[in-house]
């Protein structure tokens, strides 16, 4: 039995998948912390797995999604967190919380590599990312953060060393102040991505190879396992009015952004679009505000909360959202064709991916969202049968698979080899 320490920052999306493996893990006989944010305590416990508060500190009222603010820190929003400061914010949290934390390996997502490798290496013990998207060097496409352009096969690798270079000179500081803190020998980032790397260090990518396949020319460790599935609150129940609603007629769409918030000094506007869109429409729909705050009231439509998606899309017949790695995988786990209105990070990897599969009609970037784009992004969904018959396929292929069984296999092999 090993004991395995599961470090994970961002937003909910970003720790749900990642108690999958935890669980999993679990019940093949290992102990299993999770680190995170205080939100997402309850998240952890209630599905029997140890918590340890991560990031205390950090004053983002993440439950209270339409008023991000970490203006307090010198952060205009929550995409911030990736730079020099908010890593180190987010890095003191980890090395604060886990120092004297026993483990075997950390398991870290990628907001905690930077700090978490510095950790692992004063440990002696392996460190193993916990990837939802993939951001290694290959020649098919760039890294995902690039919203799924394509540069040539050279290009695209170019692409992938250039973004890696800019974050270890980015994180130059915050890196040297981790291995100071914990008493290791002064290394830069870049030369200690360089050892890592010749070393091959494992990290695990939980979205389907079905969606994404596994590049040839990716080195051995960087491995493609399948979707990772979060696991459904303990003692759920479905709004009464949800459930009205959804008994009262057709299956409805469903129109989201989640955690999205490029945009978001946009919201009034966003909501006006959306709402427009919905009468013009004149279907039936499910309208969650998101960290955009949709207001949107009317007689076919239906506010809507935070849902477990896994209980929620297969009873819908179609959805307009943000291509965020999660409700992406949701959406496809359900057979259910999604139109993308993508607008940071890698959503815009997983909007392209959805043309190339052809389970979404065009791609409707956030920043140029209108009426009209999204009244035939409706029309398209739900009168072209085949964005539902391929979404219905690509869900039978990603049924079979089984993501978090093979993280945890390669989680002990690596752990094995120590």
């Amino acid at each position: 039995m090993s004991r395995f320490v599961i470090a994970s920052m961002g937003t909910r999306g970003d720790v749900a998948p990642l108690l999958d493996v935890g669980l999993r893990l679990r019940d093949a006989g290992h102990e299993v912390v999770v680190a995170a944010h205080c939100l997402f305590r309850d998240l952890v416990t209630e599905c029997g797995l140890e918590y340890r508060l991560m990031g205390a500190d950090i004053e983002v009222d993440m439950s209270d999604p339409y008023a991000v603010d970490l203006s307090a820190h010198g952060l205009s929003d929550v995409t911030r967190l990736a730079w020099p400061e908010g890593q180190r914010f987010l890095g003191n949290g980890l090395l604060e919380a886990l120092a004297d934390e026993p483990a075997d390996a950390l398991l870290l997502s990628p907001l905690a590599e930077y700090s978490g490798f510095q950790l692992a290496e004063a440990k002696g013990i392996p460190a193993l990312g916990l990837r939802l998207f993939p951001q290694s060097a290959t020649a098919d496409h760039a890294p995902s953060h690039f919203g799924g352009k394509h540069f040539g096969g050279l290009g695209n690798r170019l692409a992938a060393d250039a973004g890696a270079w800019f974050f270890d000179t980015l994180y130059r500081e915050p890196v040297a102040e981790f291995r100071r803190d914990l008493g290791l020998p002064k290394v830069s980032a870049r030369e200690l991505r360089r050892r890592r790397t010749e070393a091959g260090w494992t990290a695990l990518h939980g979205y389907s190879p079905s969606v994404s396949p596994r590049p040839a020319d990716w080195r051995p460790g960087l491995e493609v396992t399948g979707y990772w599935w979060p696991p459904r609150p303990v003692g759920w129940e479905p709004p009464a009015d949800l459930v009205d609603f959804l008994d009262a007629g057709p299956p409805p769409v469903f129109v989201g952004f989640g955690s999205t918030t490029e945009g978001i000094d946009r919201r009034a506007e966003f909501s006006e679009i959306v709402s427009t869109a919905l009468r013009r429409y004149g279907g039936r729909a499910l309208v969650q505000a998101g960290w955009l705050n949709l207001d949107i009231t009317g007689d076919n439509v239906l506010p809507i909360g935070s849902v477990p998606y896994d209980w929620l899309f297969p009873r819908i017949s179609a959805a307009i959202h943000h291509a965020g790695a999660g409700t992406t995988s949701a959406s496809l786990r359900a057979g259910v064709p999604f139109a993308a209105v993508p607008g940071q990070a890698d959503q815009g990897f997983w909007a392209h991916r959805m043309r190339v599969l052809g389970v979404s009609p065009a791609t409707i970037p956030l920043r140029k969202l209108s009426v009209d784009a999204l009244v035939e992004a409706l029309r398209e969904l739900t009168t072209v049968d085949s964005y539902r018959d391929n979404a219905a396929r690509l869900a039978s292929r990603i049924a079979q698979e089984d993501g978090a069984g093979v993280a945890v296999k390669v989680i002990e092999q690596v752990v094995a080899q120590r």
